[in-house]
């Protein structure tokens, strides 16, 4: 009987007695001893009260019950499509919306509701991979910013490509100490597009050397990041640079004459097909002619096959030394072993050029240190 009073005064009053009749009415449900004929008829009340005109009841409404895992789930999920400022109570706070609910509101609702669903205390991994497939920058930040986000691998790589080029979600993944090897791979890869773009550097060093620069920057980042990862992320570091076509005989010697043995032994694995065990095996012991056809095998043509031999017969030699300038021996010895350059196979030219650049950068690396060391010892 109260509560049908309450419908027919809620006929006539203003907006903001409504208003409050709304809260003090959701808060009596979760807080009174009710009967269940009450109960219904004050659950039937609060349904009543959503269609209400005025934002500020439904309001109300939300603030009073949001937070309740005893509220009607009815009422809460209407409250959450509601407009944002309503239905922020719903979405953020409510216990009672599931990951479904929570999937369903991200694909049909805007940017504001998915900021509102990726702020929550805890968001779990199906929902965080719903956001990183459909957000935009302001949610995919909101939830990278959530401590009580769970963010599996794969989510963080979808962002990665997704959204790689914006400079703010790019910096909080780089921070991140669970960014999966790939991910860091992809935005090297939006760093050099980036750089690339930028007009004062298209015009000040031309687009062709900007592209060559950008192209060996992000070979080497590719090749720092490969001899970072833990071992269990080498296979699949590999078989997305496999997949991304840069596999490149150029980038596959520069990871070897960098010494980032475990992952060029995962790379000749995936390119051979060969047992892993067996293809290690041959890497470390094998005979020439064993490893100069496990390479063939990988796609190497035969010219660049023996320089590939080469370079692992080097680095053998230099591990058994466990020498500390290993990256200057390996790839000096290279080019004195092929100084005859001039006449040789156009690719094995431009391979023997990286392997020079990769000797120089190292020599001025070793410079530098050097005179740190002697100025320190000066002072």
């Amino acid at each position: 009987m109260i509560v049908e009073a309450f419908l027919r005064w809620v006929e006539t009053a203003k907006a903001g007695d409504r208003a409050r009749a709304a809260n003090a009415l959701g808060r009596a449900y979760l807080q009174s001893e009710m009967s269940v004929d009450e109960r219904n008829a004050a659950e039937m009340a609060m349904t009543f009260l959503l269609d209400d005109p005025s934002p500020k009841v439904r309001l109300a409404l939300a603030e009073a019950i949001a937070w309740s895992p005893e509220a009607p789930r009815a009422v809460i999920m209407s409250l959450a499509g509601d407009q944002p400022e309503i239905a922020c109570h719903a979405v953020t706070c409510s216990p009672l919306l599931s990951d479904s609910d929570l999937v369903d509101l991200a694909a049909r609702g805007n940017v504001i509701t998915r900021m509102l669903i990726a702020a929550r205390a805890v968001v779990s991994r199906p929902v965080s991979a719903a956001l990183a497939e459909i957000g935009e920058e302001e949610d995919v930040l909101c939830l990278l910013e959530n401590e009580g986000a769970a963010i599996a691998p794969a989510s963080l790589k979808r962002i990665a490509d997704r959204l790689g080029d914006c400079c703010d979600i790019r910096n909080i993944l780089l921070e991140r100490p669970d960014l999966p090897a790939d991910a860091r791979q992809l935005l090297t890869q939006h760093i050099s597009e980036a750089l690339v773009s930028l007009p004062l550097a298209q015009v000040t060093i031309g687009v062709d050397r900007l592209r060559r620069i950008a192209r060996e920057a992000t070979e080497t980042a590719i090749v720092s990041i490969a001899g970072e990862i833990a071992p269990r992320e080498v296979a699949g570091l590999v078989e997305h640079l496999r997949a991304n076509g840069r596999l490149t005989p150029s980038f596959l010697m520069h990871a070897l004459c960098a010494g980032k043995v475990e992952f060029f032994a995962g790379a000749i694995v995936n390119l051979t097909g060969c047992d892993e065990r067996r293809a290690r095996s041959i890497l470390a012991t094998g005979r020439v002619h064993a490893v100069r056809a496990l390479y063939e095998s990988a796609g190497l043509a035969r010219e660049i096959s023996v320089i590939f031999v080469e370079a692992t017969l080097l680095w053998r030699d230099a591990s058994r030394k466990a020498s500390g300038t290993m990256f200057a021996n390996v790839c000096g010895r290279l080019l004195e072993n092929f100084r005859n350059r001039d006449s040789a196979h156009g690719a094995v030219r431009e391979l023997l050029d990286m392997v020079e650049k990769l000797h120089i950068a190292e020599q001025r690396q070793s410079a530098r240190g050097y005179a740190h060391l002697t100025a320190l010892a000066a002072a």
